[in-house]
C-alpha cells in the first residue's frame, strides 16, 4: 500500500517573520514532509501557494490519496478555482487533514458551510489535548492527553458542522475549551480537522502530534477509486426506470435534458 500525500502551505511566515524561520528552516510543510516521510507507506511531496496553480494543478489532485492543508496569513489569495477543485476532490474520495489556522481556508469553509470562526488568544499558554476516544484510529500511539507547553489559545463556540466524532477537545491555561480534532465526511471523502500547530511554536517537531497527523493520513486513505461522477446529477429517462412508469402531467425538461444549476 502506497499513499500518495501531498503537503500544502502557503509558505509566508517562514520567510517573512524570523521566529518562524528558526523554528522552520524549510518551511512548515517541509517538517511535516518529512516526518511523514519516515513511514514507508507514504508517498509524500508539497506543494505551496506560489508555485502554478498553487501547485494544485487537477492531474496532480487526480494523483493524490489525501491532502494535508495548512495556511494562515494568506487564506484570501488561494484562488477560487483551485479552492474549488480541491474540494471537488474530497468529494469524490480523496481525504484532507486541515491544520490549526486552516480553520479559515477557502477549501475548508467550502466544505462545512459554515463561518469556522472561534475565539483565539497569543499568550504561549499550556495546552491539554485530551483524547475523547482512546480506541479512535487517530490517537493510537499517544497517551490518554498532549501537553503542549507554549500553544495559541483557541476557544469556544467553533462555528462548524457537528462532526462526526470528536477526537481531541483541548483545554488550556487560560481556562478556555476548544475541540481540537473533529472527523468529517463529504462525499466519498474524509476530512480531520486537528488544530494545534501554531508557527511560533515548535509544535511540529513534537512527537506526539507527529503521530496524530500519520494516524490521520491513514485513516483518512480510500482505498477505492475515485467516485468521478459524484456531482452529476442526470436526468433518468422514464423509460429507463427500474419499474414500468406513466409520464403523467407537465414537465420542463425534455427526456435526457440537464438540469439548472
Amino acid at each position: 500500500m502506497t499513499i500518495r500525500t501531498v503537503v500544502w502551505n502557503e509558505f509566508i511566515h517562514e520567510r517573512e517573520n524570523p521566529v518562524v524561520k528558526e523554528i522552520y528552516p524549510d518551511g512548515i510543510h517541509g517538517t511535516i514532509a518529512a516526518f511523514l516521510s519516515t513511514d514507508q507507506d507514504f508517498a509524500v511531496s508539497t506543494a505551496t501557494l506560489d508555485e502554478p496553480e498553487h501547485g494544485l494543478p487537477q492531474a496532480r489532485l487526480d494523483e493524490t490519496d489525501v491532502l494535508v492543508w495548512w495556511g494562515h496569513k494568506a487564506h484570501g489569495q488561494v484562488s477560487d478555482e483551485i479552492a474549488d477543485r480541491v474540494a471537488a476532490r474530497v468529494h469524490e474520495g480523496m481525504g484532507l487533514i486541515v491544520l490549526h489556522s486552516g480553520h479559515f481556508a477557502k477549501v475548508f469553509k467550502r466544505l462545512m458551510g459554515t463561518p469556522c470562526s472561534l475565539r483565539w488568544r497569543e499568550a504561549g499558554e499550556r495546552e491539554r489535548l485530551w483524547a475523547v476516544n482512546r480506541s479512535h484510529p487517530i490517537v493510537q500511539g499517544v497517551g490518554p492527553a498532549i501537553e503542549l507547553p507554549n500553544a495559541e489559545m483557541y476557544g469556544e463556540p467553533f462555528l462548524v458542522p457537528e462532526p462526526m466524532e470528536t477526537v481531541f477537545i483541548s483545554w488550556f491555561e487560560g481556562g478556555e475549551v476548544f475541540r481540537s480534532g473533529l472527523t468529517y465526511q463529504r462525499g466519498a471523502g474524509k476530512i480531520f480537522y486537528f488544530r494545534p500547530g501554531h508557527e511560533t511554536y515548535p509544535v511540529y517537531h513534537n512527537a506526539e502530534i507527529q503521530t496524530v497527523v500519520k494516524n490521520a493520513v491513514r485513516w483518512a486513505y480510500n482505498p477505492v477509486p475515485a467516485w468521478k461522477d459524484v456531482a452529476a446529477a442526470p436526468n433518468v429517462p422514464a423509460d429507463k426506470a427500474p419499474e414500468p412508469l406513466e409520464v403523467k402531467g407537465p414537465r420542463l425538461h425534455k427526456a435526457g435534458e440537464a438540469g439548472y444549476r
